[in-house]
């Protein structure tokens, strides 16, 4: 039950974040923000652990280089760049597809024990939904209707949401190795950054005003991206992975889509629709649906939420 509550923690947290970040698209860039945020985080986790993580085998490097590089880099680039075309709410909803790619990457690995008529008939009913939602968002009514910039905010919110599962499976790996949660982490952060800063000093645009660093809002927000979703949330992240397995743990993300819309309803006042509630209903059904597994006879299956 400790790992099941540290993996609903996770993902109220990382529910919020989209909002949060939505905030600081005011005054800074997606790739300003994603830098300041890892910095933020890392300096926080070299606090906690000061020390050089020892790898115990050289190769065991790529892990690292490849999950900084997805989980962090390449998911929060996409993200940050969506919820410039789209609504908190929409990237929020799509991005919590994250469950049903992890599956499919698992099956491809050969794991195909979550793959079954109930995982394929969810994947539907998900994927319907995040069509419904992006319908309500744009206020259309066919996807012939969708404009090019919010297409491609869905699209790279989706994106995302194939990446952070390939993260997942990796921070799986690495703890299946044995390595202490707090200090791969940090070596993961570190890795994500190799990565962020020269994209950022290449495509990011000037350096930030200092004004816009000294506005309370800003700093508050890039305080809880950075010390609390970033350092602190992936630590738990890693930890109920390790416990829980890349599956049942990433299956919590379906509960981000009702975080997001009920804090962007209430902090920046997006719109809320019959089309958009809808389409957060068929989404959690839909990974729900996914996640479940068929029980025989008076056996009991172990809850996998």
């Amino acid at each position: 039950m400790r790992y099941h509550l540290i993996a609903l923690f996770t993902v109220f947290v990382w529910g919020i974040t989209f909002v949060s970040t939505k905030v600081l698209l005011v005054d800074f860039s997606p790739f300003w923000i994603l830098l300041l945020r890892f910095a933020v985080g890392f300096l926080g986790l070299c606090v906690l652990r000061p020390r050089i993580l020892a790898l115990k085998e050289r190769r065991h490097e790529v892990l690292f280089v490849t999950a900084g590089a997805t989980g962090v880099a390449a998911y929060f680039l996409m993200e940050n760049i969506a919820l410039q075309w789209a609504t908190a709410t929409a990237v929020g909803v799509i991005v919590a597809a994250a469950p049903l790619f992890t599956a499919l990457f698992q099956a491809v690995l050969g794991d195909r024990s979550a793959l079954s008529a109930r995982f394929f008939l969810g994947f539907v009913v998900a994927m319907a939904g995040l069509v419904v939602v992006g319908l309500g968002s744009t206020g259309t009514t066919t996807l012939l209707s969708w404009d090019t910039a919010s297409l491609l905010g869905y699209l790279l919110a989706l994106g995302a949401a194939v990446v952070w599962a390939i993260y997942s499976l990796l921070v799986k790996r690495i703890g299946d190795l044995g390595y202490e949660t707090v200090a791969a982490t940090k070596r993961i952060f570190l890795w994500g950054l190799v990565f962020i800063v020269p994209v950022t000093l290449l495509f990011g645009g000037s350096v930030p005003a200092a004004s816009s660093f000294a506005n309370p809002v800003n700093t508050a927000n890039l305080l809880f991206l950075g010390a609390v979703a970033s350092a602190a949330c992936f630590v738990t992240w890693g930890v109920a992975v390790k416990h829980l397995g890349a599956t049942t743990t990433t299956a919590y993300i379906y509960l981000v889509p009702a975080i997001t819309a009920t804090a962007s309803i209430l902090i920046l006042s997006e719109p809320l629709n019959a089309l958009i509630v809808s389409g957060i209903a068929l989404t959690i059904v839909g990974l729900a649906l996914s996640q479940s597994k068929k029980t025989k006879g008076a056996s009991v299956r172990r809850p996998t939420v």
